[in-house]
């Protein structure tokens, strides 16, 4: 197994694989959504379609070892998700609330963004060797 290092961090191919893979099915699953929203509510087919845009643009630049590939993967997936739940509690501006939480499709996309968004933290927000966390707390 080979690894890619970014920005000191060693990632392997697995993991970069599931990274591209997860964003990319992010951006297809906004991109089949976006003609039914973009005839309801224009704005928000737009935001699908810039999803979908900006997943291809993550994948793109996870594959070529860019640390802003991951960063553009979390905002795009995070945002989604943060953006279903808006859209089903308080609404999303001059649209309704959502009343269907349990949509098929919508809750696939929440899936594969929280598990891009875990894989991102298990990557980039994780203890190093010198941080002083071995696992037990040290006393003075």
């Amino acid at each position: 197994m080979s690894t890619l290092s970014i920005r000191g961090t060693t990632v392997s191919d697995t993991l970069v694989g599931a990274g591209i893979s997860l964003i990319v099915i992010v951006g297809l699953i906004h991109l089949i959504g976006a003609p039914e929203d973009l005839e309801e509510a224009p704005y928000q087919g737009l935001l699908f379609l810039a999803n979908f845009f900006g997943a291809i643009l993550a994948a793109i630049g996870i594959y070529r070892g860019r640390s802003w590939g991951w960063g553009l993967g979390a905002l795009v997936a995070g945002g989604a998700f943060v953006g279903y739940v808006i859209s089903r509690t308080v609404g999303l501006p001059g649209l309704p609330v959502e009343e269907e939480w349990l949509e098929p499709l919508g809750l696939l996309s929440m899936l594969v963004e929280a598990l891009f968004v875990g894989l991102y933290l298990t990557i980039f927000i994780r203890p190093t060797g010198d941080s002083g966390v071995h696992g037990k707390a040290r006393r003075n």
